[in-house]
């Protein structure tokens, strides 16, 4: 069955490839569909190691604090012969072949994701290592768990390592490759607690214990390794990796092996456990159950891939191909994208799609409250009408009532309601405007082409602006009107006060005491106020009749004249596709081509089978 784990090796370098990484994103992924093995464990606790002793190679970096930042996708390649050799996903044509160069690669382009700071990356580093000497088997190597950010790293680095490496395992497909130090009490374990979190019954646990021979003298490992003290679906493998001595002292790996050989057959309290015990046994284990877990998924996996290609082939139609070429055709698919966006503006205002309603809350609140605000009490207070109605007297003062004093306080007075009332069509404009921009969004034909949405929203803001204009123009004169015509009747109805308004034998100076300035006044501000409420209601339907109602009728008829004085080239030039969606169809195409390679792959070890 080898040629199983050949076969996922071969879908997840087909998945590098072709941008296919397993992250979040719009497209459907092969990746996450993939069964690997992710190695999980605690900062120090031999994962490193572990990872080295199953490749017998040197090539991870080490040192103190977080080493590994980020994951690393380890793909291993049994060959029949030939010397060992490593491609980097990030370096598909080069070969490394001394694995202090791997080494360094791996620290060089975490760097430059990274920076040289010590943050860390989801962005996974792919490397790939052909060998006579290993299994095939894929191993995703994460960021040790720690519990203490160190220098130069943000506090939430503790929590960003631990989201990462959940994000890995709490996949179904996921094996989980749980590294324990033997030396450390296994309840404080972080490989164990996280895994125990996301694979409560141990069913895609592997428990690996490192460190045996670095326990206290007069202890032993041994309820663990028979699954005692923690049991596993699996049983725990217990690995003896080199000492830091033998690492400054360049150790090979296959020396290494012979001694965990010979440490597992010599120590007494492990004899009976040594044929299950070392890396090399670790290694064949793996390769074992990854094989079994890809065979039990090749059912599952032929149905997600012939469903995944039904929905990127549907997509990919949606998209469409290119436009016609003649100008009538262009014309006609312009003129049909506008008037999907303009049925959608209209739905808008109607109340079909929600936005609509805010033009109502200007007239029903925004106007009311600012023609509250105008400050007539001000204006009408005693001093400024003494001066306002001694003013229009002139040299010679009022006989029976000051009538000049009462129109000059009143059109004063109206002529600040034409800042509420301008307030009011600005504040409509910019409501139509933000309906237009929303529209323009959801009319999904305008994504397509740039251009043509830059024109038409452009076209559909320069006609809100003429139209703002007009309805300025008429709502101003219906202030206006009320200040060059006072309603007479509303004068005939006030009552007659005949001592206080014009007796001649009164000196004139009594004509200006308070009781007589107050009760001009009054007079104006209940006249004023009988406006206000006239051109509350004015004010809306003006409003509405130039601008709402306009929008609705003829918001891209100036637009439309000018479409049809266009050339083909020009047309043309509106339907440019936006970049977005032409690189969507070729990132479509691309998961479409790896899928049905996919298909092709799983087929043809289907049927070698």
């Amino acid at each position: 069955m080898e040629n199983l784990i050949s076969l996922v090796n071969r879908l997840q370098r087909a998945c590098t490839a072709l941008g296919d990484h397993g992250e979040e994103s719009a497209l459907p992924t092969l990746w996450d569909a993939l069964p690997s093995i992710a190695v999980v464990g605690g900062q120090s606790s031999g994962k490193s190691s572990v990872l080295e002793s199953i490749v017998g190679k040197d090539f991870l970096p080490r040192g103190s604090g977080i080493v590994t930042r980020r994951p690393l996708v380890l793909q291993l390649h049994r060959i029949d012969e030939g010397r060992e050799y490593a491609e980097f996903g990030h370096l598909p044509r080069k070969r490394f072949t001394d694995f202090a160069a791997v080494r360094k690669e791996i620290s060089d382009e975490t760097d430059r994701e990274t920076g040289h700071s010590r943050q860390i990356s989801t962005v996974p580093i792919y490397l790939s290592i052909y060998s006579p000497y290993v299994v095939n088997l894929t191993l995703v190597d994460l960021p040790g768990l720690t519990k203490v950010a160190v220098d130069g790293q943000p506090e939430s680095v503790v929590m960003d390592i631990e989201n990462m490496v959940r994000s890995y395992i709490e996949k179904p497909n996921c094996i989980i490759l749980a590294i324990s130090p033997a030396n450390q009490d296994l309840a404080t374990s972080d490989a164990i607690k996280i895994s125990r979190e996301v694979d409560p019954k141990g069913e895609r646990t592997f428990g690996v214990l490192t460190k045996i021979d670095l326990m206290d003298k007069g202890t032993d490992a041994v309820d663990i390794l028979e699954g005692k003290a923690y049991r596993l679906q699996f049983p725990w493998i217990g690995v003896v990796n080199r000492s830091q001595q033998d690492i400054n002292k360049n150790v090979d790996m296959i020396a290494a092996r012979h001694r965990e050989r010979e440490y597992f057959a010599q120590t007494p309290e492990y004899k009976h456990l040594g044929h299950r015990m070392g890396s090399e046994y670790l290694g064949k284990v793996l390769s074992k159950h990854l094989e079994s877990v890809i065979k039990s998924r090749i059912p599952g996996l032929q149905s997600l891939i012939s469903k995944t290609i039904i929905e990127l082939e549907s997509e990919l139609s949606r998209l469409g191909k290119p436009i016609a070429t003649d100008a009538g055709g262009k014309l006609y698919m312009i003129m049909e994208i506008c008037r999907i966006f303009d049925g959608i503006f209209k739905e808008h205002l109607d109340g079909v799609r929600p936005g609509g309603d805010k033009i109502y809350n200007v007239f029903d609140n925004q106007l009311p409250a600012a023609l509250k605000r105008l400050q007539f009490d001000k204006h009408l207070a005693m001093e400024n009408v003494r001066k306002l109605i001694t003013e229009a007297d002139g040299y010679q003062p009022h006989l029976i009532a000051p009538e000049q004093g009462y129109r000059r306080l009143i059109e004063t007075a109206l002529i600040s309601i034409k800042g509420p009332a301008e307030a009011a069509v600005d504040a409509v404009h910019a409501l139509l405007k933000e309906l237009v921009h929303k529209s323009i969004s959801e009319t999904v034909e305008l994504k397509q082409y740039p251009s043509l949405r830059v024109e038409v929203n452009g076209a559909a803001v320069e006609s809100l602006d003429r139209m703002k204009e007009e309805s300025k123009k008429a709502t101003l004169q219906l202030v206006e009107m009320e200040c060059s015509y006072l309603t007479v009747d509303f004068f005939r109805k006030l009552p007659q006060d005949v001592e206080k308004g014009g007796n001649p034998t009164h000196s004139i100076f009594d004509r200006y005491n308070d009781s007589y300035l107050r009760r001009i006044g009054t007079n104006v501000l209940s006249y004023v106020n009988m406006v206000c409420g006239s051109l509350r209601n004015s004010i809306p339907k003006s409003i509405v009749y130039c601008q709402v109602r306009e929008a609705k009728r003829s918001l891209l008829d100036h637009f439309f004249t000018e479409l049809g004085a266009k050339e083909g080239k020009q047309l043309g030039r509106l339907l440019d596709e936006d970049p977005a969606v032409m690189q969507r169809r070729v990132s479509l195409a691309k998961r479409l081509e790896l899928y049905k390679a996919a298909q092709a792959e799983i087929d043809s070890v289907a049927w070698s089978r």
